[in-house]
């Protein structure tokens, strides 16, 4: 209880000097702005999803980082659609911080482990391959 009263104080003091700053109408797009993001982020979700899944199944991530990157991703854009700035900037920075652990973990996992598993596997399909020349003996055309 007490943490919800922490919040709501800190939502109405950024708030009001934020919207005094910036003006009302601003503030009006800001929200308006921020609602429709966090409503295309869940959109997109599925794709996420699917990519995420995708690479667990590659065992480019673990199962814990699975979980972590798709439920920040859905607490950020519930964040976003919901009026306040405090929680815009809370949503935005789950979005960010999941962005930026996404592109890490998609650099290192491409270029060190999955790429070189993959490249591996092509390399071992091809030094398997004999190539032979098959001459047909016409002994029965005598």
């Amino acid at each position: 209880m007490i943490y919800f009263i922490l919040y709501l104080f800190l939502e109405v003091i950024i708030s009001v000097n934020i919207s005094s700053a910036i003006g009302g109408l601003a503030t009006f797009f800001e929200i308006l702005l921020s609602a429709f993001i966090g409503l295309m982020i869940l959109a997109n979700f599925k794709s996420t999803l699917r990519e995420n899944f995708m690479a667990v199944s590659y065992n480019c991530i673990d199962l814990q980082q699975f979980q972590s990157l798709n439920l920040f991703t859905i607490i950020g854009a519930i964040l976003l659609i919901v009026p306040g700035f405090l929680t815009d900037i809370i949503g935005a920075l789950l979005q960010f911080s999941i962005f930026t652990t996404m592109l890490v973990n998609r650099y290192n996992v491409k270029s060190d482990k999955c790429k070189k598993e993959d490249e591996y596997n092509s390399l071992k399909k091809d030094n398997d391959v004999i190539d032979v020349e098959i001459i047909s003996d016409n002994s029965s055309n005598k």
